[in-house]
């Protein structure tokens, strides 16, 4: 019963966190959209009263006008729309299903035994869930403290973005070398969602607090709240499309298992980046198609970095075939191999403690469905990411029995 609570309660985890994902980004890029599409007031009534910049929309059967006031509006009503739980609930739902998934087995699931680096590769269970965590904490005081050393009144948010930028490349670096590589795709998105949310916690809500209470008083507010709260935004949205592949990553094995998985998950992250650039500039009248070009350009390394290698010249000849000293080998003693060392998980009845259902759905009971998934067995197998921390004891003449295999 404990499994099946486990997965029940990932699964609600995961519908709230998806929900609460959509809003919070739906959210953000509507209002970068609408800030980056205001043009200056043309009535003078609305100059008069202070107006920024407005746009008009249609939508929904009605038209909307908005207004937008830098520091001085002519009212402040008290029922303000405040923009914040859809990112606390974000980050709250995907913090629960970090623990659900990954804290409370950390001996499997962040315990990496393949780690270049031996304290790594000797890690107990709690150990690596709490460097896990540090690894949040950490990196979003680096990330903050760069914002605040680099570009403490928001004139040099270039230079501050190649320093973000380079500070990503070196988390994604470490977490492969440290975690097993989902785990390390995953925390680095973690990292990268908490930047976010911690953002608009400690920077983008307190600011826009200050400039209320000041309002409210009487007083002109600081400029620099609002400054300040709109680079944590803007910094928000390029950090959108990289997070949601991260989070998207463990689906697909290809990407963390590789060799240059580190370079792998850095291009996705540029990538996203600079995609969600051109649809920024969109907003403002520009099509720099330079911006695409260069993502399309990183996707298509990105393929070229993890395309299996190509079969040895000859080998699909039944000649050469025929020749091979070393016997073919089948189905069948692939599928036994599954039999001994996976179904406790990949099972339509696991026998794992805490599985009450196959990891991601992938069950390995019959011949049919181990051909299945021939080539993604394939692939976890000789990257040694499969079985989870080698708990089933996989030895290496099985893994190069699966290497051998042609996957029919």
């Amino acid at each position: 019963m404990e499994g099946f609570f486990l997965e029940y309660g990932n699964l609600l985890l995961r519908w709230l966190h998806v929900i609460a994902a959509i809003a919070w980004i739906g959210e953000s890029v509507y209002f970068v959209m609408l800030d980056l599409s205001l043009r200056a007031p043309k009535g003078e009534h609305a100059k008069q009263l202070g107006v920024f910049g407005e746009m008009w929309a249609v939508h929904g059967g009605g038209f909307y006008h908005n207004q937008k006031y830098l520091t001085n509006p002519a009212e402040l009503p008290d029922d303000l729309h405040w923009s914040f739980w859809k990112s606390y609930t974000t980050w709250l739902s995907g913090f629960g299903l970090f623990m659900l998934l990954y804290l409370l087995r950390a001996d499997i699931y962040l315990v990496n035994p393949d780690s270049p680096w031996e304290w790594a590769r000797n890690m107990n269970g709690t150990e690596a869930g709490i460097l896990a965590v540090a690894f949040l904490v950490i990196g979003y005081n680096v990330y903050s403290r760069l914002c605040r050393i680099i570009s403490p009144t928001v004139e040099r948010d270039g230079l501050l973005s190649v320093a973000v930028g380079a500070m990503m490349v070196l988390v994604a670096w470490l977490t492969t070398q440290i975690f097993p590589g989902r785990a390390a795709f995953l925390i680095t998105g973690a990292l990268m969602a908490t930047c976010m949310s911690a953002s608009v916690f400690f920077w983008i809500i307190p600011g826009q607090r200050r400039m209320v209470k000041a309002l409210k008083a009487g007083e002109k507010p600081n400029p620099l709240d609002g400054a300040l709260g709109k680079q944590r935004s803007v910094h928000n949205t390029y950090f959108t499309l990289p997070v949601i592949f991260l989070m998207l990553s463990n689906h697909y094995s290809f990407t963390y298992t590789n060799e240059y998985a580190w370079v792998i998950m850095s291009l996705f992250i540029f990538a996203g980046a600079v995609i969600r650039q051109y649809f920024v500039l969109r907003h403002t009248g520009k099509n720099d198609l330079r911006y695409p070009l260069a993502g399309i350009a990183m996707l298509a390394t990105i393929g070229w970095i993890a395309a299996p290698a190509p079969a040895p010249a000859g080998a699909s000849d039944p000649a050469v075939q025929a020749s091979s000293a070393q016997a073919a080998v089948t189905l069948e003693q692939v599928h036994g191999i599954m039999t001994a060392r996976c179904t406790e998980c990949h099972s339509a009845k696991p026998t794992q403690p805490g599985f009450a259902a196959a990891p991601a759905g992938i069950l390995l009971d019959t011949n049919e469905q181990t051909l299945q998934h021939a080539e993604q067995i394939k692939q976890v197998v000789a990257s040694k990411y499969m079985p989870l921390a080698n708990l089933t004891k996989m030895t290496d003449e099985e893994r190069a029995t699966i290497a051998a295999w042609n996957g029919k």
